[in-house]
């Protein structure tokens, strides 16, 4: 078992010339303000944009691609699955740059096997602000598509982000079963006084209809006097009878907990540890194969600035991104055009879907490879992104001499 009792990762202490600034800015705050329109500073900026932090949850394909025969079996894999992506994020409390409207980032997965997976995700709004994704692993005829619609709000020593949108797990292979997932929100807490902590709270859920199985969690915040940080309580349950399969407990940090319900002298067994788990690497095409809206590209500037800690470029860097966006809108306004999303489309359920419908993809892998990899990875001129083309840009090669 692991023993992991630091919450270092999540915490972070800010300096003095910090703590001024944030005061500067939240005394024009009211309670449960909308912030999506806030300008943050960077010293609070993860150096990687929202899209691509989606990708987190992709991190632990194992859980998904070793599918059981037995239903039940299959749904606690994608528990999982779900549970193993709340564990990666940057060290302290950091927000990832905010997308633009139309940027999008897009990456392919090596696994073990020799098999694989493909990826993109999109800016499809801005106010609000929402991004849509979809992955794809043509050997194991398993999609992922959803949208994530983040809602900051500021609640004192607070800044709580709502996560709204959904996630649709669709095993290919199986007509029919389809995992659908919410989330829970997440907290920066003592932003004001105290040590700033990220934390998670609220439900979330797993559902699978087709096998009548939900699972539902409560992500625990720590109390002022007591508690611990980081906690979660589970349960699987059958969806008509209401009886409960399994309970799962434990830290979404670090280790979780899953144990056996029908068999009354069952003992609590590992679901996930974060310590002895393997995180599968996602491969990017290198800068001068992107385009200029693509995540890593866009923002290199102002990557380089942050890790070289040089906060004033980057806000110079940052705020022409964000002023660039501004004329575009203008430039849309003038010429009464709508933004048009590349690679999703809003369909009448509310929500965004990949334009590639995933009916449609083949069954045999090497022609989905083909159909998934063409939407994805062609450029605007036809041609495809060379993933094997060494990085060559001089702002890039600075930034990985710092990491």
């Amino acid at each position: 078992m692991s023993k992991h009792d630091d919450n270092a990762a999540a915490e972070e202490e800010l300096g003095d010339e910090s703590k001024s600034i944030i005061f500067s800015m939240i005394s024009q705050f009211t309670r449960d303000m909308d912030l999506s329109r806030i300008t943050f500073p960077t010293f609070v900026l993860e150096p990687r944009s929202f899209t691509e932090r989606v990708t987190d949850f992709m991190s632990h394909p194992d859980f998904l691609i070793r599918q059981s025969d037995d239903p039940v079996q299959r749904f606690v894999g994608v528990v999982k699955y779900y549970m193993s992506g709340w564990h990666i994020h940057p060290r302290g409390v950091k927000k990832p740059y905010n997308p633009i409207l139309g940027e999008f980032f897009r990456s392919q997965y090596e696994f073990d096997d020799a098999s694989g997976a493909y990826f993109v995700a999109e800016q499809v709004s801005h106010h609000p602000p929402i991004t849509a994704m979809f992955y794809h692993s043509p050997e194991h005829r398993i999609a992922i598509e959803g949208d994530l619609r983040p809602l900051s709000r500021f609640q004192g020593n607070s800044v709580g982000m709502l996560l709204g949108g959904y996630a649709k797990i669709h095993f290919l292979d199986r007509p029919g079963e389809i995992y659908e997932v919410t989330y829970p929100n997440m907290y920066a807490r003592g932003i004001l006084f105290g040590k700033m902590v990220l934390e998670l709270g609220e439900m979330s859920t797993v559902t699978c209809k087709h096998n009548d199985l939900v699972f539902e969690v409560e992500f625990k915040t720590k109390g002022i006097l007591w508690g611990a940080y980081n906690q979660i309580a589970g349960k699987i349950r059958r969806i008509s009878t209401n009886e409960t399969l399994f309970e799962i407990s434990g830290n979404w940090q670090t280790a979780m907990y899953i144990t056996n319900k029908r068999t009354h002298a069952a003992k609590p067994e590992i679901l996930f540890d974060s310590a002895s788990e393997h995180v599968v690497p996602q491969h990017v095409a290198c800068a001068s194969e992107q385009e200029p809206n693509e995540s890593r590209n866009l923002w290199k500037h102002v990557t380089k600035a942050i890790r070289e800690n040089n906060l004033q470029a980057a806000t110079t860097q940052k705020s022409a991104i964000e002023e660039q966006q501004r004329e575009h809108v203008k430039e849309r306004e003038a010429q009464g055009t709508r933004f048009e999303p590349r690679f999703f489309q809003l369909e009448i359920d509310g929500n965004y879907h990949p334009k590639l419908v995933i009916d449609d993809i083949p069954k045999e892998p090497e022609a989905a490879k083909e159909r998934v990899s063409q939407w994805i990875f062609a450029k605007l001129d036809g041609s495809m992104q060379d993933m094997d083309r060494s990085e060559d840009d001089p702002v890039v090669l600075a930034t990985q001499h710092k990491r």
